[in-house]
């Protein structure tokens, strides 16, 4: 038999962790029902179009772990295939710290928030930083983006999961909130016309 997808996260030490709090049946039952998925369906590639931000975690050798967030225009995380994304990397801080760990243990994960919504979708996989690839670095720059990228981040996807929405704030973006207080403003101004008319 093969192993569920969500084995990338489910180890045995997980397994008994969850035998032992009473949650492996449930989980046990999602996996009989096709558990995780391991490619971007449409679905996917619709939520990542519109993040604007993403947490990527890489570890060193030994696991020590790293956690990075990024961000750029909605959109700027790509999706190149069903088992693929990509992202352009621009120059920061220059401590090289994800760039350093994926080159001696290739293993990744993103973490890509939806606060309005109280979504959160998990993905897993493992990330190269692939440099003079100016086809790709075309493939996954923003135009409208001022800063020049350095290379891009290549993501291949081996399984993904999405959350709860439990314990999740619903936070909005300065944009969301100016397109919902716009519309206050016209209904309002929508009412001052009518009763200049009264």
């Amino acid at each position: 038999m093969q192993k569920p997808v969500s084995d990338i996260a489910f180890t045995p030490s997980v397994k008994a962790v969850q035998e032992r709090l009473g949650s492996r049946e449930i989980y046990a039952g999602v996996e009989q029902r096709g558990g995780w998925k391991n490619e971007i369906d449409e679905g996917l590639r619709t939520y990542i179009a519109e993040r604007e931000s993403l947490y990527m975690g890489t570890a060193t050798a030994d696991g020590r772990p790293y956690i990075q967030h990024r961000g750029g225009p909605k959109g700027f995380l790509k999706v190149l295939d069903r088992k693929t994304l990509a992202f352009a990397d621009y120059r920061g801080n220059r401590q090289y710290i994800s760039m350093g760990n994926l080159d001696e243990n290739d293993r990744a994960f993103l973490f890509l928030m939806d606060y309005a919504n109280r979504k959160r979708v998990k993905i897993w996989g493992r990330a190269e930083f692939v440099e003079d690839d100016p086809a790709l670095l075309k493939q996954v720059r923003d135009g409208d983006y001022p800063a020049d990228p350095q290379r891009v981040l290549r993501f291949h996807v081996e399984a993904w999961d999405v959350n709860c929405p439990q314990h999740i704030p619903r936070l909005f973006t300065e944009d969301e909130v100016a397109a919902r207080e716009q519309k206050l403003r016209d209904r309002i101004a929508e009412l001052e016309a009518e009763i200049e008319l009264v």
